[in-house]
């Protein structure tokens, strides 16, 4: 690997630390994700979305930057959407369990795949063809009933700003 941030492995796979957010302390907290390394240099796409990093999702392809250490900017947009559900409980306890297996065959039969499975947080990436609305639908009537559960989506709004980012309107424009 060409870039000078650090990179590590899990299992074989190479992975770099991205920004996550700012812990209240002040200090940066940060993510290792999958990614397989590009040609242009420092740039890397995406093997599954993150849990906490916003703004990115499976096959994007980003551009780590200098400084700070973790920081990156997006040089493609692969058409995924990130969708993070996160509950107070553990997914292996038995409700959540099947809440995850439920959420995951619906999300299976459009297309989607759940990239992350930790204790008490499910990441999953869907590509935006199959329309918000969709996976709305799916996310809200699968967590209806789950008052400790939650989902987010991770790479449709700015963190910032709150304000949609809108990368998906050259993908789902008419050609």
């Amino acid at each position: 690997m060409t870039d000078k941030q650090s990179a590590a492995l899990i299992g074989s796979e190479p992975t770099i630390e991205l920004i996550a957010g700012r812990h209240p302390n002040g200090e940066l907290v940060v993510e290792k994700v999958l990614v397989n390394p590009q040609s242009e240099e420092n740039s890397y796409q995406l093997l599954k979305s993150p849990v906490f990093v916003r703004g990115i999702a499976r096959a994007d392809v980003i551009q780590s930057l200098e400084k700070p250490k973790g920081a990156f900017k997006v040089l493609k947009h692969g058409g995924n959407l990130c969708l993070r559900v996160f509950s107070k409980d553990d997914f292996s306890t038995t409700a959540l369990s099947a809440l995850e297996q439920a959420l995951t065959s619906e999300i299976e039969k459009l297309g989607g795949d759940l990239d992350i499975k930790e204790p008490k947080a499910l990441v999953y990436s869907i590509h935006v063809s199959c329309g918000f609305n969709a996976v709305e639908k799916i996310l809200d009537d699968a967590l209806s009933s789950y008052d400790d559960v939650a989902w987010f989506y991770g790479n449709v709004y700015d963190p910032e700003t709150g304000e949609p980012l809108n990368w998906w309107q050259p993908i789902l424009a008419p050609e």
